[in-house]
C-alpha cells in the first residue's frame, strides 16, 4: 500500500515510517522542511517527500492525491501555557484536514494518533468505551475537540482506527519529546514521590501496532496500553537501573497540583526546564491507568519490558548527550 504519514520527522513518526517501510509498504511523507526529513531518515529517506504544512489545505490535498492509507502523527504536544494557542489552533485543525480529508476522499484506512490525554478522568482505569475526558488544559482540550470530529466521522462509517497511547519515550528520538524529556528531568533534577504514577509506552511498540492495523485495515477506538508503575516503584527503578541513588522528593498531589499552576505562572516571565505545569501535576498526580484493547492483544505483538524500556531510553539519553555519564550512571558503559 502507498501510506501517507504525516509527523514523519517527529518521535512516532519517525518510528512509524521505518515500521511501515519494513512491513513493505510505500511510504509518502507530508513534511514541512526535507532537510528534517533528510536528517531524521539520513540514506534511507523515503522517495516521496512533499514539503508543506498540515494546517495547509493545498498541500494536504496534494498529499492525500493517490494514497490507499493514512497514519496522521502530526501533532504539536506540549504542555507549557505559553504554547497554549499554538497546540490549539495546530492540533485540531490538522486532524479536520488531514483525517477529515482522508474520509472524504474515500481512502480505505485511517489511522489517527490520539491520545489517553483526551479520555482523562481520575478515578478508573481508562478504556476504549471511555467517554472525553474534561479537559482544563490547552494539549488536552485539542485532543478532545479532535476527537470530537473525529468520532463523528466514524457514526457516519468512515474506515478510521483511533489509537490512544499514554506517554511515548524510548531511543532515537528525532528531538527530545514531551516525555523523553520527562526521563531526562527525572535524571537531572530530581523524581517525584506522589500519588498514583506514570505510564508509557516504548515508541518502537507502539510504531509496530500502527504498521499492523495500517495491514488489518482496522478501525474503531483502541487503547494501546503501556506500563504503568506507581512513582515509588519508578524511582526504585532508576536506581536499580543507573546503580545510584536519584534525587527525590515526597510531595502530596494536592500540592503538586498548586505548585504546577504556580509553575505556569512563573514560566510567563522566567522559562525554566522542569516539566512543572499544572497540567503536567494533574497526570502525575491523578494518573487511572489504562485498560489495553482486546483487538491489540489480538494482533500478537510483542512489547518490551518497562525495564528494558527505560534502559534503552536512558542509554539514548546518554548518547545523544542529553544526560553526562554520571546520570546515565551504569548504563554509560
Amino acid at each position: 500500500m502507498r501510506v501517507l504519514v504525516t509527523g514523519a520527522t517527529g518521535f512516532v513518526g519517525s518510528h512509524s515510517v521505518r515500521a511501515l517501510r519494513s512491513a513493505g509498504h510505500d511510504v509518502r511523507l507530508l513534511v514541512r522542511s526535507r532537510d528534517k526529513a533528510e536528517a531524521a531518515f539520513g540514506n534511507a529517506c523515503p522517495a516521496e517527500v512533499m514539503v508543506g504544512d498540515v494546517v495547509d489545505p493545498n498541500a494536504v490535498a496534494a498529499a492525500l492525491t493517490g494514497i490507499d492509507s493514512v497514519v496522521h502523527c502530526a501533532a504539536v504536544v506540549s504542555t507549557q501555557a505559553r504554547r497554549a494557542r499554538e497546540v490549539l489552533d495546530t492540533n485540531v485543525r490538522a486532524v479536520e484536514l488531514v483525517v477529515g480529508g482522508a474520509a472524504h476522499r474515500g481512502v480505505g484506512s485511517i489511522i489517527h494518533i490520539s491520545s489517553v490525554a483526551a479520555l482523562f478522568a481520575p478515578g478508573r482505569p481508562i478504556d476504549e468505551r471511555a467517554q472525553l475526558g474534561v479537559t482544563h488544559s490547552a494539549y488536552a482540550k485539542s485532543k478532545a475537540d479532535g476527537e470530537r470530529f473525529v468520532r463523528g466521522l466514524q457514526e457516519r462509517g468512515a474506515p478510521i482506527c483511533t489509537l490512544y497511547p499514554p506517554g511515548v519515550i524510548g531511543p532515537d528520538d528525532t528531538g527530545l519529546s514531551e516525555c523523553n524529556h520527562a526521563v531526562r528531568a527525572f535524571l537531572t533534577q530530581l523524581m517525584l514521590d506522589t500519588s498514583t504514577g506514570f505510564e508509557v509506552v516504548d515508541v518502537r511498540d507502539l510504531a509496530k501496532v500502527i504498521a499492523a492495523f495500517v495491514a488489518q485495515g482496522q478501525a474503531g477506538r483502541h487503547i494501546v496500553s503501556g506500563h504503568y508503575l506507581p512513582w515509588s516503584e519508578l524511582i526504585a527503578l532508576f536506581d536499580s537501573l543507573t546503580g545510584r541513588r536519584v534525587r527525590r522528593v515526597r510531595l502530596d498531589g494536592a500540592r503538586l497540583r498548586a505548585l504546577g499552576g504556580l509553575g505556569d505562572q512563573i514560566k510567563k516571565v522566567v522559562p525554566f526546564d522542569f516539566p512543572l505545569s499544572r497540567e503536567a501535576m494533574e497526570y502525575a498526580t491523578q494518573w487511572p491507568g489504562t485498560v489495553g484493547s482486546p483487538m491489540v492483544d489480538a494482533a500478537g505483538l510483542k512489547f518490551r519490558s518497562a525495564r528494558d524500556i527505560y534502559a534503552d531510553t536512558i542509554r539514548w539519553l546518554y548518547r545523544a548527550r542529553h544526560i553526562t555519564a554520571r546520570q546515565a550512571g551504569l548504563l554509560a558503559g
